[in-house]
């Protein structure tokens, strides 16, 4: 039953979080993802804020200072530590 709702709970935070993904182009920066702003009622499930922290990374030096590409690593750490701590439960 828990499982079902996880589900629910997801499907219908990703069907808010699809509108902020068609503003963005593959050159501008998710400031959403790298500094909490411009986030429009977006809210992720942890597999998704994965992948769209990995998507960032992957622009590289072209959209992100290295600072911010530092950022957005430890970001994917924390998100990644949270998960695993999900699984362990």
């Amino acid at each position: 039953m828990r499982k079902i709702v996880f589900m629910l709970a997801a499907l219908l935070s990703m069907s808010v979080a699809i509108p902020t993904f068609a503003e963005m182009t593959a050159t501008q920066k998710d400031e959403c993802v790298l500094v909490s702003r411009n986030c429009k009622d977006a809210v992720d499930d942890i597999q998704t804020q994965i992948k769209r922290i990995n998507k960032e990374i992957e622009k590289g030096t072209a959209v992100y200072t290295a600072e911010e590409l530092k950022k957005l690593q430890q970001k994917l750490a924390e998100v990644k530590e949270i998960l695993d701590g999900l699984n362990k439960h």
